[in-house]
């Protein structure tokens, strides 16, 4: 990967480690149906021009849109907004990655290698071991609220192999025109106080739900998308997980979040099992060689 390549999977982990932040204050701010709801409206005004037909492909686009636009993100605001701190919520969205392997397994019936569980089980473990820092455990509800996010995008990860030409513009346009009313229904059935929240609003308290729309929608997809295009998933993919991390840095900076020892170990293991889920076995193995090779060089 050339330097610019990689400075620009380092904007995305910027932009998307920074999405937590907004995230939290914007559904502090409006509740978190309504940011969701709001976030997604900004996002359809800007994606627009690539909302056009998928002939073919409406219906699984459509249920995809409705797992991750109303599923993922409205479930992943509502566990930012029910507290805890940042980077227990930015570490927990990374389940998704075990949590395809395991679906993926299930309905498309690709094999899981030694590895790979391991990986899963290490990656499951590490949450655990959050759940049981203090700050988290007095704050459960936000860990499964993020855990069912995971699971969304899991399920809409999987059902995106249907059509996985159509574009990330297009299908951003589409979940945004699917959740845009969906969550706005949803925000005036379970939350209340919508005139009084709006109306207190400043202009510029609107940039939490703006940035979320143009920075990790547009901005972070964006990016990810074109280096796919250049490079396999298993370099591309462990570069984003520095995103968490960020994301913890931020937590700190910005809510004076604590970070205790059994949030950092945690962390670390379920990072480390995203990362070996993430790496195709193949790779691993190829790694192994070449490592027992130089091994017996050096000997």
């Amino acid at each position: 990967m050339n330097i610019v390549h990689f400075l620009l999977a380092l904007l995305a982990n910027f932009v998307w480690g920074f999405n937590f932040i907004a995230g939290k204050a914007g559904a502090e701010q409006f509740q978190p149906l309504l940011f969701t709801a709001l976030r997604f409206f900004f996002l359809l005004l800007v994606m627009l021009p690539w909302l056009r037909p998928a002939p073919g492909y409406m219906w699984p686009l459509l249920r995809v849109a409705i797992l991750l636009g109303v599923g993922h993100f409205s479930m992943m605001f509502i566990g930012l907004n029910a507290g805890g701190n940042i980077a227990s919520v930015a570490i927990t969205t990374q389940l998704y990655v075990p949590f395809s392997a395991i679906l993926a397994a299930i309905f498309l019936g690709e094999k899981i290698s030694a590895i790979r569980v391991v990986a899963i089980l290490i990656a499951l473990c590490g949450v655990m071991v959050i759940g049981f820092d203090p700050v988290v455990f007095n704050h459960l509800d936000a860990i499964f609220w993020v855990m069912g996010a995971a699971f969304m995008m899991a399920v809409a990860t999987i059902m995106m192999r249907q059509f996985p030409n159509l574009g990330v513009f297009k299908l951003q346009a589409w979940i945004a025109l699917v959740a845009t009313p969906s969550l706005l229904l949803l925000s005036l059935i379970f939350e209340s106080g919508h005139g009084q929240v709006l109306a207190s609003a400043r202009w510029m308290d609107f940039w939490t739900p703006l940035y979320s729309a143009i920075g990790a929608s547009v901005v972070g997809h964006g990016i990810v998308y074109y280096l796919l295009g250049r490079y396999s998933v298993s370099i591309v993919t462990p570069l984003m997980l520095l995103a968490p991390v960020l994301a913890s840095v931020f937590g700190v900076l910005f809510f004076q979040d604590q970070i205790g020892w059994k949030l950092i170990v945690g962390g670390v293991l379920t990072l480390i099992g995203v990362l070996l889920v993430s790496v195709h076995p193949e790779l691993w193995k190829k790694w192994l060689r070449r490592w027992i090779a130089t091994s017996g060089d050096n000997r």
